[in-house]
């Protein structure tokens, strides 16, 4: 069940008044029957339902989901104490009305009446199904369907190539520094597909570091699936005109392969890193 509070308020003040003639109105008797003792109110219960707090209308006014944190009787009036969910993103209102009889609310009047409802439906399921759908899972490599990140990890997306090798020992010194792991795809062998390595690898970390250096098409790709997974990407490259065109309004480090630019090169990635990171 959920509490549907339909009222042209301020919701986002966090405290509102409501009628208290307006609830359980386009409730079902028994639904309400559940919430009333003697004929009165029992706001404990109702409290602990989720809450669909919505303005009137059927187009782009926003509604939010949260829950009622104090309620009480003040004269004819409901004051209401009220918070959001943060990890529900606001819902227009022509999203609940094109999907109003999953949400019990088959008549149009629902949307242009003050009113609180009670509805017998699980809210957060419904909005599992119809606002927040489960993405497209990948075909060439698969990801878990909760995200494990390790908070020590560092991965490092570079050409296959030993002239890369004192690169690599330079990433893994910075991270070192910082009291960080770094691992590249090579260093583990998991999974009889390479790409299913690199992308369990990206998956887990909490940085990606990308040497986009002599523009090799495997660290594009690598550098896309991490931006996709929302991990902190840092591009590195020995020279400006390796970065790909789309990546170039990215910040970026540039350095020379040999010894004092490789040194510069550990404290670019450091200082990066522990901004990132919050070090």
């Amino acid at each position: 069940m959920f509490n549907l509070l339909m009222f042209n308020v301020d919701w986002q003040s966090g405290k509102v008044k409501v009628p208290i003639g307006r609830v359980f109105e386009y409730t079902d008797d028994e639904v309400a029957a559940q919430f009333k003792q003697n004929g009165r109110l029992i706001l404990e219960q109702l409290s602990k339902l989720p809450c669909l707090f919505c303005e009137e209308g059927t187009t782009d006014e926003v509604a939010c989901v949260g829950q009622i944190n104090r309620a009480r009787v003040v004269e004819r009036d409901i004051a209401l104490e009220i918070s959001f969910d943060t990890e529900v993103p606001p819902i227009k209102n022509e999203v609940i009305y094109a999907n109003r009889s999953e949400l019990q609310m088959p008549l149009d009047f629902e949307f242009s009446r003050n009113h609180w409802a009670v509805k017998d439906v699980n809210l957060y399921r419904f909005l599992l199904r119809n606002v927040r759908p489960r993405r497209q899972r990948p075909s060439v490599f698969q990801i878990s369907e909760h995200e494990n990140i390790e908070s020590t990890l560092v991965s490092a997306m570079m050409p296959f190539d030993a002239a890369f090798s004192t690169v690599y020992e330079c990433i893994k010194k910075a991270a070192e520094n910082l009291g960080l792991r770094c691992q590249r795809a090579d260093d583990i062998w998991e999974n009889a597909a390479i790409i299913q390595d690199v992308v369990s690898l990206i998956d887990r970390s909490r940085v990606v570091i990308c040497d986009c250096s002599g523009r090799n098409p495997n660290v594009f790709y690598e550098a896309g699936i991490a931006h996709t997974l929302g991990r902190e990407v840092i591009l590195i490259t020995q020279s400006e005109h390796d970065i790909p065109f789309d990546l170039r309004h990215l910040r970026y480090i540039r350095y020379h392969n040999n010894g004092e630019g490789r040194a510069t090169l550990v404290r670019g990635l450091q200082a990066r890193m522990q901004t990132l990171l919050g070090h």
